[in-house]
C-alpha cells in the first residue's frame, strides 16, 4: 500500500506542476471523457501515448505507476472471471470440456483494464502535480458559477480536496493496524474464509475509529483556526492562466477530437 501514488503530493519542478490547476482539472476531465469513448485500440493508443508523456513532463517514473496498480489485480481478476462466464458472444478462442472463452470476453476484459489503469494514471497526474490548496481553489472557481443558484463551492471543494488529502494518511493507518494485528497473532493472508472475514473485521473496525477520531481532530483544528462555514472570505493567492495552460488546452481538445472521430 505505500506504493499508492493517488491523493500524493510530490514538490517538483516541471512543466505540469507550473499549470494553473483549473486548467489541470478540466485536462483530467477531458481525458476520463475520452477513455470512456469507444475509439478502439488505436484511440487507447493515442491516449496511452499523451499519458505517457504527460508522466515524461511530471517526471513520475512509471514503476511507480505499475506499483501502484497492483490492488487493482484481484479486481481485475475478478472481473475478467465474470466476462469469461457471462458473455457469449463472437468466435470460440478456447473450449475444453463444455467450459468455452469467446473472443468478446476477452477483448471486454481488455477494455476495462485499460480504462481502469488510464483512470488510474490521469489522476494520478492531477494529485501529484497539484498541490492541495491550489486544488481546492481550481475547484471551487470550477463551481463558482453554481453560486448564483445557491450551491456551496467552497465547501463542496474543501471537502473534495480534504478526501484527495486524506487517502495516503488513511493507507498508512491501515497498514499499521496491520502490522499491530499480525503482532497479535492474526493472519490476514492464510486460513478459512470464515477466519479471514473475521480478520478483515479486525482491520474495518479500528479504521473506522480512527478516521472518526482524525475527522474530529481536523473539526477542531479548523474551527480553532477561526474557519467558519459560508462565511465571506478573500484569497492571498490569485490564479492566472500561462501559455503553458493554453498549450495543455489546445494539446488535450486535439486528443479528444482524434478520439471522437475514431469512435465514429
Amino acid at each position: 500500500m505505500n506504493n499508492i501514488a493517488l491523493g500524493r503530493y510530490l514538490p517538483l519542478n516541471t512543466y505540469t506542476h507550473h499549470l494553473d490547476p483549473r486548467y489541470k482539472i478540466l485536462g483530467m476531465l477531458l481525458l476520463m471523457v475520452s477513455v470512456f469513448l469507444p475509439a478502439g485500440f488505436i484511440g487507447y493508443g493515442i491516449i496511452g501515448a499523451f499519458v505517457l508523456l504527460a508522466l515524461v513532463l511530471t517526471k513520475i517514473k512509471l514503476k511507480m505507476i505499475v506499483k501502484s496498480m497492483k490492488p487493482l489485480l484481484f479486481m481485475l481478476s475478478f472481473l475478467m472471471v465474470i466476462n469469461l462466464l457471462v458473455i457469449r458472444t463472437g468466435y470460440v478462442v478456447f473450449s475444453f470440456n463444455g467450459f468455452t472463452i469467446y473472443s468478446d470476453a476477452l477483448f471486454q476484459t481488455l477494455y476495462i483494464a485499460i480504462r481502469l489503469t488510464l483512470m488510474i494514471i490521469i489522476t494520478t497526474l492531477l494529485t501529484v502535480s497539484t498541490k492541495p490548496l491550489d486544488l481546492t481553489l481550481g475547484i471551487e472557481d470550477l463551481l463558482s458559477p453554481f453560486k448564483k443558484v445557491g450551491f456551496p463551492a467552497h465547501e463542496v471543494a474543501m471537502m473534495i480536496s480534504i478526501a484527495l488529502r486524506f487517502i495516503p494518511t488513511l493507507i498508512d493507518e491501515t497498514n499499521r493496524i496491520m502490522k499491530a494485528q499480525a503482532s497479535r497473532g492474526v493472519d490476514l493472508k492464510e486460513g478459512t474464509f470464515k477466519e479471514k472475514i473475521m480478520a478483515i473485521l479486525s482491520l474495518i473496525v479500528p479504521l473506522f475509529v480512527s478516521s472518526f477520531q482524525r475527522a474530529e481532530e481536523l473539526a477542531d483544528a479548523m474551527e480553532a483556526r477561526g474557519y467558519i462555514v459560508a462565511a465571506p472570505r478573500t484569497r492571498y493567492k490569485q490564479l492566472k492562466p500561462t501559455y503553458r495552460d493554453a498549450l495543455m488546452m489546445v494539446a488535450v481538445l486535439a486528443l479528444l477530437g482524434t478520439v471522437i472521430w475514431l469512435s465514429l
